[in-house]
């Protein structure tokens, strides 16, 4: 006790600081939000608006489709291969249209394929439109895939 009344004035005069400071710090606010009134609403509108924007923009270009897994059978051939000459003759696949089959398999492009040939790129383009319509496939990944399904190329 004795040493609160000892720093009994220093405490008074500490608190009335304190509350002085407060009184006046509040003044100051409430001028501020007084006279800046239009530019606090502007600034928390155009906050509220740009964190909407942000949303938007997320929920719009988010992709609305699912990964779906396909498990398909590959064909792979382990003996030596032996090229099946009935299935040949009934499709009617000449020996340049099976040629243009196999550089196909191997990855090659029909840019690439008219160079190897010596060819045109047109004449690509037709062999290997006749090849779909013998086949009955509509790209080179299903035409490659019956090929060596069904032996005609390794």
């Amino acid at each position: 006790m004795a040493l609160l009344s000892k720093y009994k004035t220093y405490l008074l005069y500490g608190v009335s600081l304190a509350v002085l400071l407060f009184l006046l710090q509040w003044l100051e606010f409430r001028f501020v939000v007084l006279s800046h009134a239009f530019e606090l609403y502007a600034g928390a509108i155009a906050l509220l608006f740009t964190g909407l924007g942000i949303w938007l923009a997320l929920k719009l270009t988010k992709p609305k489709t699912e990964t779906i897994i396909v498990e398909k059978e590959v064909f792979t051939n382990t003996k030596t291969f032996i090229l099946n000459e009935t299935e040949l003759a009934r499709l009617g696949i000449s020996p340049r249209e099976l040629e243009v089959l196999q550089l196909m398999a191997d990855g090659y492009s029909n840019h690439e394929i008219a160079e190897r040939l010596f060819v045109s790129l047109n004449t690509i383009k037709t062999h290997s439109s006749r090849l779909f319509e013998k086949l009955e496939v509509k790209r080179r990944t299903q035409a490659v895939e019956k090929a060596k399904r069904t032996g005609l190329i390794a």
